[in-house]
């Protein structure tokens, strides 16, 4: 004889997907955590490069204004047939393009903010795929939440998947294992 199984009722039902929910939603809680700590780390790096990028070619750009002053004055000495002050604003121009002693030559300026500004668009790089993780790890809890609510087996599997979706994302967010 083969025994007839009885469909579960709504609260037996209701503590299958709590049961299952429940861890889960405590995962999906501590990747999207993961996920905001590590966006956090990027979003300081792009704002905080960025800041010290334009300090530097701010910088940069006064040692221009210097350098146009300098060789205007040094043109004048030259007319005048003034030779020591000519050599003098040559030795300026010239540490004005590039001081290697103390780095703040245009040269050495320029090359530092390249590499700020390098630094910062790597970051950018990983935050699109960041925010999209986050949206989808929550959209994730709460299709979980309401799994629970509703008793639905099938938002539990929805919710699953959208979980995935958002870890693969957060895995390109960090990895950035797709050149795109």
């Amino acid at each position: 004889m083969t025994e007839e199984k009885k469909p579960l009722s709504r609260s037996e039902r209701e503590a299958q997907i709590k049961d299952k929910a429940g861890w889960l939603i405590t995962v999906l809680a501590a990747l999207l955590a993961v996920n905001t700590y590590i966006s956090s780390g990027h979003s300081s790096s792009i704002l905080t490069n960025t800041i010290k990028a334009n300090d530097t070619w701010n910088f940069y750009q006064a040692k221009s204004i210097k350098q146009s002053i300098a060789e205007g004055q040094q043109d004048d000495a030259y007319s005048r047939g003034d030779k020591k002050r000519v050599a003098e604003l040559q030795k300026k121009i010239d540490r004005y393009e590039s001081d290697v002693v103390k780095g703040e030559g245009k040269k050495e300026l320029m090359a530092k903010a390249l590499k700020l500004e390098a630094t910062r668009d790597e970051a950018k790089k990983h935050t699109p795929w960041l925010t999209f993780s986050a949206m989808a790890f929550q959209l994730a809890i709460v299709l979980l939440s309401a799994s629970i609510l509703a008793v639905s087996m099938n938002m539990f599997w929805g919710s699953i998947a959208v979980g995935s979706i958002a870890a693969l994302l957060l895995g390109q967010g960090i990895w950035l294992w797709l050149p795109l």
